[in-house]
C-alpha cells in the first residue's frame, strides 16, 4: 500500500475485470430488467426542499426517514466517495447500461441538467463508466455529481478536479458503446431501488436515495437535529461531558450493570 494514492486504498480491484455477472447476477443490480427506453424528462421535486437537503450530513437525512425507508434507501458501504469532503443532493437522473457498456450513461448524461444527479447502474465493473471528460462536461453543465455502482477510470484526474463522484470500483477497462440499457427509468444501484427523480445525498458517509414524497420529513428533522447538536456543542463547550449532554447516567442504570470505585485488579484480588 506504500506510496499508493488515498482513493485507491479504498477500492480494491476487481477480481476479475473481464467477465461481467451472468443474466440473473445482471439483474439484481437492474440491468436487462426492463426493455430498453430512453425517457427524456423525469419528475422535478422542489428546488428548495433540494437545496435544504444539500446543507446537511447525509446520516442526519437518513436518521429523518422513516424506520422501514432507511434499510431500503441507503446504499452499501461498497459505495465511496473518489474524493473525500464532497456532499451533494439532488434529482436523480438514471442510466441503465449493459455490462462493459457506457453509452446510455452518455445518453443520460447528455439529458441531465444542472444540479441534478447522474446514476448510473452497471452492474458490474467491465467497462468504466466514467472518466474524465465525462466529468469535464457533467462540471461545464452544472451538474451535481455521478454515483455509478460499477467502475469509473481517470482517477487521479477526477481527484484533481475534486468532482463528485461516487463509485464501488475504479478500473481502466475499456467500454463499449454498442447500446442495451434505458435512460430514466427505475434501476437498482447498489441494491437500492432508485426511481428517475429521487433525490440522491451523499457526502463522505455514503448515498442515500430519498423519495420525493419523504423528503420534507427528513429535512425537518436533519433540522432539529441540528439544532440539538448546536446545544451539544455549547455544552461541551461550557464543560459538560458527553456522557451528560446526552443524559446516558439513565440509560446506564437500566441496564443493572455493577459499577466499582476499584481498578480491575484489585476487584480481582478479592
Amino acid at each position: 500500500m506504500a506510496g499508493m494514492p488515498e482513493w485507491a486504498k479504498r477500492f480494491p480491484p476487481p477480481a476479475d475485470l473481464r467477465h461481467g455477472p451472468s443474466r440473473l447476477e445482471a439483474g439484481r443490480e437492474g440491468v436487462f430488467m426492463v426493455d430498453p427506453v430512453i425517457y427524456r424528462r423525469i419528475r422535478r421535486p422542489d428546488v428548495a426542499l433540494v437545496a435544504r437537503a444539500a446543507s446537511h450530513p447525509m446520516s442526519d437525512l437518513y436518521e429523518g426517514l422513516p424506520p422501514e425507508r432507511r434499510a431500503v434507501a441507503l446504499m452499501s458501504p461498497r459505495m465511496r466517495p473518489l474524493v473525500p469532503g464532497l456532499r451533494i443532493a439532488g434529482p436523480a437522473v438514471t442510466a441503465l447500461c449493459a455490462p462493459g457498456d457506457n453509452l446510455m450513461m452518455h445518453k443520460a448524461l447528455a439529458l441531465a441538467r444542472r444540479g441534478d444527479v447522474l446514476v448510473v447502474a452497471a452492474g458490474t465493473p467491465s467497462g468504466a463508466q466514467w472518466g474524465m471528460l465525462a466529468a469535464a462536461y457533467a462540471e461545464h453543465a452544472g451538474l451535481a455529481g455521478v454515483i455509478v455502482s460499477g467502475s469509473v477510470r481517470d482517477a487521479d484526474n477526477l481527484v484533481a478536479r475534486r468532482y463528485p463522484v461516487w463509485c464501488t470500483a475504479v478500473s481502466p477497462d475499456h467500454p463499449d458503446k454498442r447500446g442495451a440499457g434505458s435512460v430514466n427509468v427505475p434501476v437498482v444501484c447498489d441494491g437500492v431501488l432508485v426511481q428517475p427523480g429521487d433525490v440522491v445525498c451523499a457526502d463522505g458517509d455514503g448515498v442515500l436515495a430519498i423519495r420525493p414524497e419523504d423528503l420534507a420529513v427528513a429535512v425537518a428533522s436533519a433540522e432539529r437535529r441540528y439544532s440539538h447538536e448546536a446545544e451539544g456543542l455549547a455544552a461541551i463547550a461550557a464543560g459538560r461531558t458527553l456522557f451528560e449532554v446526552h443524559d446516558l447516567q439513565t440509560a446506564l442504570e437500566r441496564c443493572a450493570i455493577p459499577e466499582h470505585d476499584a481498578a480491575w485488579e484489585e476487584k480481582a484480588a478479592v
